[in-house]
């Protein structure tokens, strides 16, 4: 199952590095998005920016977000910034 970032949890390797809580994320309109948002912030000492922004913006994942890629990835390690630029500059040719 993919998380709010569109990284499925599974292959990912931030939750075996302790960046993400183990277990997974959920999407930024699940219900339960704000209690997992709290437990990140009590394991971590900090929010976590993606699902923080995708429970904000009322988007379940980031990719279908119209502010996709945002600030909030760019500053991130979860996509390399080549990438995010390849995917801005192909929606700004629609």
């Amino acid at each position: 199952m993919p998380g709010t970032c569109g990284l499925a949890c599974e292959v990912c390797e931030f939750p075996a590095r302790g960046i993400c809580p183990v277990g997974g994320c959920v999407a930024g309109t699940d219900e339960k998005a704000p209690e997992k948002l709290e437990k990140f912030k009590a394991a971590f000492g900090h929010s976590c920016a993606v699902l923080e922004c995708a429970i904000k913006n009322k988007v379940d994942y980031c990719f279908r977000c119209e502010k996709f890629p945002c600030d909030v990835h760019y500053q991130q390690e979860l996509y390399s910034k080549k990438l995010l630029d390849m995917i801005r500059g192909m929606k700004e040719k629609k």
